[in-house]
């Protein structure tokens, strides 16, 4: 069955700010982050990425906030499809406000701490280690679901 020129438009919305929202993630998770840490110390490099996982999180309020709206205006999905869509978009925020909220004005408290010799001669480098790597567990679920999202969006 062919879909109205509306319900077209639509899904089409759908896809691309599922693929903008997962092309960001992946992009700065996966190459531009690794990238600053590879060319700039790693204080610098630090600084660096945690304004572009700002930027990024706000991107991902963004996407889900219009993809949500998309998802609720679309006549094109059945219940169980436009329920899976939802509960998508939620999971991935979830992962982007735990990171926001929650995880990355920890890390940069304990940055501070650690002061001008660095995280790895402070004693905070245990924690901020075990807080970086539940930070990149996120990163890499949302990063999934983004998969998923992009797929499930077609």
């Amino acid at each position: 069955m062919a879909l109205s020129p509306l319900a077209a438009r639509l899904a089409g919305a759908r896809l691309l700010v599922a693929v903008l929202w997962a092309g960001a993630l992946w992009a700065l998770g996966y190459i531009a982050a690794p990238a600053v840490f590879a060319a700039v110390p790693s204080v610098q490099a630090g600084d660096v990425v945690a304004v572009m996982l700002a930027r990024l999180a706000w991107v991902s309020f963004g996407c889900a906030a219009l993809l949500l709206a998309l998802v609720r205006m679309s006549s094109d999905l059945d219940p169980a499809r436009r329920r899976s869509l939802y509960l998508l978009v939620l999971a991935m925020l979830a992962c982007a406000l735990v990171m926001f909220v929650g995880l990355q004005p920890a890390m940069a408290q304990i940055r501070e701490l650690a002061g001008q010799g660095g995280l790895k001669a402070s004693p905070y480098w245990t924690q901020f280690a075990v807080m970086h790597g539940v930070s990149q567990l996120f990163h890499v679920i949302e990063s999934v679901l983004a998969a998923w999202l992009v797929l499930k969006s077609r």
